[in-house]
């Protein structure tokens, strides 16, 4: 039929990846569509391929009966003997078909059913192969942007980056080299469809992996990551190791390890922090480089209350709030920063309202019940009472009143 078919196949597989059996099930299926179309639907038709000779054979199968009732299924036992003189009723004989008449229309059937096979073939052939890598960093090749989707070259398929799986300010053009998360991969109609990222906070976590090699073995664990991606990020290390320090391992010889990691992030902020099982400590080291004068931790409420100085408020809240918001993410608990004046002004005001007041006499006596103060006198009493009987006697307030003449000395 075809000249070197068996190598048309092998190198097929090889460009495409493709195993042999698929593609030479592929063209038995074509030729069988393309045969029925030819010689008739009801027929019952079988496609071999022969691996000695490269070649592929159609055979069309009837059974010998007594009495033919459907030609194409059907023949006479003196057919079958023709076939093979130890035939006997009821056996399946099946006949060559020749492939060279199957026509021009059959043989684009026969082609279009082929490509698709093998284009389904590839598709399950690259899905097998980046689920498997799903969680990896790769590079990849900027081709265009699609209503703000980053569309990336990844060499055997194209992978997309949607706008929330960016980093937020970074853009690129045609041409530029992409490394990425891959985050998910998923099976649709038109094939595998890659989704990549590079805003999401296990980017970091693999950079790392990359960058420093006591986080690949194990060693030094990345056990928490707070990130706002393309501003700043706070990751928690800790050593399984006593003779190895988390963050300096992390950080490097002057800096080399974790600068690798703010260069490919494009100059956001990392900051390490050293894990710590008892939250208070974990807050303060979380908060740095903020000085921390006490921690007041509220464990039913998942809360914290962080004191700091005055003049370091502003740093512990960090620009935007990022600093308190990122420990917060970090930590797992709900943190707000106050300033130690205000503190002490809060527990002033507390212990003003719960001191109480000195009784303060009243100015003015109250009125006899059923009577108002402000009431007129009843009558026949006088407005205003008559002054006391002899001498009138006035004293400033600290002078001691001394009796005048004709009056007794006061006991």
């Amino acid at each position: 039929m075809i000249l070197d078919v068996g190598q048309i196949i092998a190198q097929l597989g090889k460009e495409k990846g493709i195993d042999k059996t698929v593609i030479i099930a592929a063209i038995k299926e074509a030729l069988e569509t393309a045969a029925r179309k030819k010689y008739g639907m009801n027929k019952i038709l079988e496609a071999i391929y022969d691996p000695d000779t490269g070649e592929f054979e159609i055979l069309s199968f009837r059974t010998a009966t007594e009495t033919v009732v459907d030609p194409d299924t059907q023949m006479t036992l003196e057919e079958a003997q023709v076939l093979d003189p130890e035939a006997q009723l009821g056996d399946s004989l099946g006949e060559r078909l020749s492939t060279r008449d199957l026509g021009r229309i059959a043989a684009q059937t026969a082609r279009q059913i082929i490509m698709q096979k093998v284009k389904d073939a590839e598709r399950e052939v690259i899905y097998n192969e980046f689920i498997g890598r799903k969680g990896e960093i790769l590079n990849g090749i900027v081709q265009r942007y699609e209503r703000d989707c980053l569309v990336i070259d990844l060499g055997k398929t194209e992978a997309i980056m949607p706008p929330s799986e960016q980093i937020p300010r970074e853009r690129y053009r045609q041409g530029d080299r992409v490394r990425a998360y891959i985050k998910d991969v998923t099976k649709t109609s038109r094939g595998p469809e890659i989704l990549l990222s590079r805003a999401d906070p296990r980017v970091i976590l693999k950079l790392f992996e990359q960058e420093v090699p006591e986080v690949y073995e194990g060693v030094v664990s990345i056990l928490s990551v707070a990130r706002e991606p393309g501003f700043r990020t706070k990751i928690a290390v800790r050593s399984r190791d006593r003779d190895v320090d988390p963050v300096g391992a992390c950080v490097g010889m002057k800096g080399s390890r974790v600068q690798s990691v703010v260069q490919e992030l494009r100059g956001e902020r990392i900051d390490i922090i050293a894990w710590d099982e008892d939250p208070a400590r974990f807050v303060c080291n979380a908060l740095q480089p903020a000085e921390i004068i006490r921690v007041l931790v509220n464990e039913s409420g998942k809360s914290m209350e962080v004191i700091v100085p005055e003049e370091q408020l502003l740093l512990a809240i960090g620009k935007r709030g990022q600093n308190v918001k990122l420990a917060s993410k970090l930590v797992g608990w709900h943190i707000e920063v106050r300033a130690e004046g205000q503190v002490e002004d809060a527990l002033k005001r507390a212990e003003g309202l719960f001191t109480k007041k000195p009784e303060e006499i009243p100015d003015v006596v109250p009125a006899p019940e059923g009577m108002s103060s402000e009431a007129p006198p009843p009558e026949g009493m006088p407005s205003e009472a008559p002054p006391p009987e002899g001498p009138e006697v006035g004293a400033k307030e600290g002078e001691v009143v001394e009796a005048k003449e004709g009056m007794p000395p006061k006991e």
